[in-house]
Order: C-alpha cells, then structure tokens, then sequence
C-alpha cells in the first residue's frame, strides 16, 4: 500500500509537467515530422506515421527516458536515394531488417560499440547531410521537384530560380510566392529565435512560422503547393508483404538496411548521450534504447512508414519544457495522433515551400562550421576528415561518405599508432655502453628502421634498452633485437632489456620475459 501511495505521488508531481512539456514537443515535432517526409521524397503522412510510433511505442520502451524518437533529417537523404532509384515499396523491406538488427544489436548489448565513431565523421556526416537537404529543399521552396543527386541540385538550382522568378503574378501557380513564402519561413524562425518574448520561449520557431506562413497564403490566396494528407490516417498505410521482403535479395538493398540501421543506431545513441548531459534525471540505458529504437524501426517498416531514430531538437526541446519522466514522449505521439486524425483538413493548409523553409533552416544549423571550433582543439587531422566526409556525401552519396571517414580515421589511428622514434645514444665517459632509446610503439612496420640504427652499432658495445617510453613492443622487434644479439657476440656486443618493463610491454605479455630471445644477457638482464 505504501508503495502505491508513494507512486501515486510521484505521479501526480510529475504528471503536470510531462503533460505541459509533451504539447511543446508535439508542436516541435508536427511541422518537422511532415518536413522530412517530404524532403525524402515521401508523402507527408508517413512522417506522422512515424512520429506516432516513436511516441507511443518507442516511447514506452526506451532505455533514454527524456529522449524524443521520429523521423529524422539525418536519414532523409538516404530514404531519398533509395525510393529514387528503387521505389517507395522497397523501402519498408529494408526498414524491417533495419529494425531488426538494431533489435538484436541491442540484446547483444552492443550498445556502447554503436557509440564508437570519430567525432570528425559524425560531425562531416551531419554536415554533409545538411547541405544535401539545403540543396533538395530550395527547389521545394520554388513549388519544384528536386533532382536525384546534391550536385544535381546545385547545378539545376539557377535555372530553376530564373523560371520561378518569370511566374510572378501568375495565376496558374507561382513558384515566385512559394519561394517567398519559404524564405518569410525561414526569417520569422531566425527572428524568434533571436528575439522570442522570455515567456513564450515554450513556443517553437518553426510552429510560429509555418502558422503565419500560412495564414498569409489564405489571405493573399495564393495558389501555391500545399500538403497533401489522407482525412483517414489509416489510407496512409502501406503493409509490407512477404513477397516485398524478397526485395532484400538485392545485395543494394542489403547494404542500404545495414547502413540505415548503423546511421540510425549511431544518431540515437549519440543524441541520448547529449540528452544525459542536458538533466540530472535517470541515465539513458544504451543497449534498452537501442533494443527500443529496433522495435520502432521494424514496425514503421511492416506499416510502410519513414525511419526513426532518437532526434535531438525534439529531445532537448522536451527536456527544456521540463519533462520529468518518459510520460511526455508518450504524450505527445498521443497528441500527434489526435491532431491527424481529427483536423486533417487543417494540415492541407500549409504551404509545402514554408515546410521547405523549415528545412532548409535546419540544413544550415546541420551544416554550420561551429563543429570545427570543437576540432580545432586536436589538430588538423580531424577538420580533414570532416571537411572529406562532408564534400564526399555531397558529391557522391550518404554511404561511401560516411565508409570513407571511417577509413580515414582508421588509417590516421594506425599511422599515429605505428609511429616510433628511434635514438641512438653513447655514453660520453665509456663508448663500450650505448642507449637505444625508442619513443612509440615499436611494431613489425618499424623493423627496416630499427635494423638500419642496430647495424650502426660499434663493436663491444653493451647496448641498454629503456622501454620507459614504448607503448608496445611487438614480437617482430624483440626477435630483432635477440637475433642482433646472437649475431654480434662473437663481436663482444651484450644486450641489456629490464625483465619487468618487457613483461609489461611485450604482446603475449603473461610469457615470462625469459623465454624470449636465446642470448644470456636479455634473460638476466639489469635494470637500465
């Protein structure tokens, strides 16, 4: 009875200020939800799909409380390429392996490995995908279509901009008003965000420009494009069929759900990550979450519905409102659902080029170089990877972007890894005693360098090898090193390596230092 009580409070604490912060996170997420799904080349209806599922479903199960789960922009372009080249009915075969791999990703607790990745390819990736959706959504904004390919865009955007600015004053339509309309969006959302009224910050920027865009449309009448929504949410939905499911027999096809499930995977564990720096509430569960964002995935898939993942504006939007517990992600896909189902006809108002603007406006923040201030701080390196990552997803496409950064980071990490400098120094009292001083890791790739300073030894030299600054010795070196001894004793030359700093060092370190290498002066060896 006592604890019942003791729950009832807490809830009835807590229950006001999940309900207040579910509504800002509602009216964060309607605008964007319809916005991505049309900058990935799908109708509007599927990203609500996908925001109710991420509410009411994901909601419940997620491992990061606080954090709001919905279609995002940083999948937008890889949704994009693959209806454009495959069809919008490949799209829920792939999602469902997604979500299932994300699924058992997570009860393989590979929470936490999801979470490794270079700071220059995420930061390059979302940078590049900001630039992509910035180059698509302006010819949105213009009442166009966009192009297949981000260079495709930037080259076709001029043409496009001329024709729109030849229909001012037309009757038949005018992509002259819908830019306008996108580009008022785009200003109101700046302007509230730099000088929105201290009480009516819970008021999202894109909500209030999307609402006057909008409302200016239907007073000026302007025949612009607007949102075409199903008045049955139901119409919206498109089951995925076990013959569809043959389509992932397409190694593309393959290859596109594992890189959504890892883009996707990596997105939401990286936002919850930031969520937990933002409260001082529960800890995000990385493995539960990840196991959550797998059944949300896999049932937008069987529904035909965008993908998902864990998205930072909504989260940190929540957050800020004040939620206290995973109440208000739940809430607000009740919301969504209530709103499309009951006032569809209100939806069908908004112009398609204000949701363009929005879009574009976070293309530009996604893009902003304000990453590279946090890069900077590690040298050049990292910037060249991220400037890479970002230029290669533009010109190329989202996959061999992001596979190109890892490569990139990888090859930097084993050049850094393998790196060892070599001194060669005599005792100025007695020449017979030398100082093989090393600094790094000595590995087999180091071998033709070592061989080259050990060659250069005068004879009867007692050579001491200080490991004090190596981080590793591989077991191609210290064979080097022994054999140079067997070698060269004939010539009075000895070898001086302490025991325990070898043990410590050496691959295979639980081998006695002893065993390795034959000559008497590396198994008794003194200390240096």
């Amino acid at each position: 009875m006592l604890g019942n009580h003791s729950a009832a409070s807490s809830l009835k604490q807590t229950f006001p200020r999940d309900a207040l912060a579910s509504l800002v996170v509602f009216l964060v997420a309607l605008p964007l939800c319809m916005g991505i799904a049309i900058a990935s080349g799908m109708p509007p209806a599927k990203g609500l799909v996908t925001g109710i599922i991420g509410g009411l479903i994901v909601g419940f199960l997620a491992g990061s409380p606080l954090q709001v789960s919905g279609p995002a922009a940083g999948l937008a372009v890889l949704v994009f390429e693959l209806v454009n080249q495959h069809g919008m009915k490949a799209l829920g075969p792939v999602l469902v392996l997604a979500g299932i791999i994300q699924l058992a990703a997570g009860f393989a607790r590979l929470g936490a490995w999801f979470r490794v990745t270079s700071p220059a390819v995420v930061y390059g990736m979302l940078a590049g995908i900001g630039i992509l959706i910035v180059l698509s959504q302006v010819h949105v904004m213009l009442d166009a279509s966009p192009q297949a390919s981000g260079l495709s865009n930037l080259v076709g955007f001029p043409g496009a901009a001329v024709q729109a600015a030849g229909e001012w004053g037309g009757q038949e339509g005018s992509g002259a008003y819908a830019a306008l309309l996108g580009i008022a969006t785009i200003a109101i959302m700046w302007l509230w965000e730099k000088k929105r009224p201290q009480a009516l910050r819970f008021l999202p920027g894109a909500l209030i420009a999307v609402t006057a865009a909008t409302v200016a449309s239907l007073w000026m009448g302007l025949n612009v494009n607007r949102v075409n929504v199903p008045d049955n949410l139901g119409d919206a939905i498109d089951w995925v069929t076990f013959a569809d499911l043959g389509m992932l027999a397409n190694p593309t096809l393959f290859m596109a759900a594992v890189a959504m499930a890892f883009i996707a995977s990596a997105e939401t564990l990286l936002s919850a990550a930031a969520v937990d720096r933002m409260h001082q509430g529960p800890r995000s569960q990385f493995n539960r979450e990840l196991s959550a964002q797998g059944v949300g995935n896999l049932l937008c898939g069987i529904v035909g519905a965008l993908p998902m993942t864990g998205v930072i504006v909504r989260s940190s939007a929540n957050v800020q409102a004040g939620a206290k517990t995973r109440a208000s992600a739940i809430l607000h896909g009740l919301w969504l659902l209530g709103f499309v189902a009951a006032l569809p006809f209100v939806l069908k108002q908004i112009p398609i080029a204000s949701l363009a603007g929005v879009l574009v406006y976070t293309g530009v923040k996604l893009a902003s170089p304000a990453a590279l201030q946090g890069l900077k701080q590690y040298g050049r390196t990292p910037i060249a990877i991220y400037a890479v990552t970002a230029l290669t997803i533009v010109f190329t496409d989202l996959l061999t972007g992001v596979l190109l950064g890892f490569a990139l980071s990888v090859a930097t990490l084993a050049y850094k890894s393998s790196r060892l400098k070599i001194t060669l120094v005599y005792d100025k009292d007695d020449e017979t005693q030398a100082e093989l001083r090393m600094i790094g890791a000595a590995t087999f790739l180091k071998v033709p360098k070592l061989t080259q300073v050990l060659e250069s030894i005068k004879p009867g030299t007692t050579l001491h090898v200080p490991l004090d600054r190596v981080s590793y010795i591989d077991h191609a070196c210290m064979e080097l090193l022994t054999d140079w001894e067997r070698t060269h004793q004939a010539s009075g030359m000895k070898l001086l390596i302490e025991p325990r700093a070898l043990k410590r060092r050496l691959e295979g370190c639980h081998h006695n230092a002893a065993s390795l290498g034959s000559g008497p002066s590396t198994s008794a060896a003194s200390p240096v």
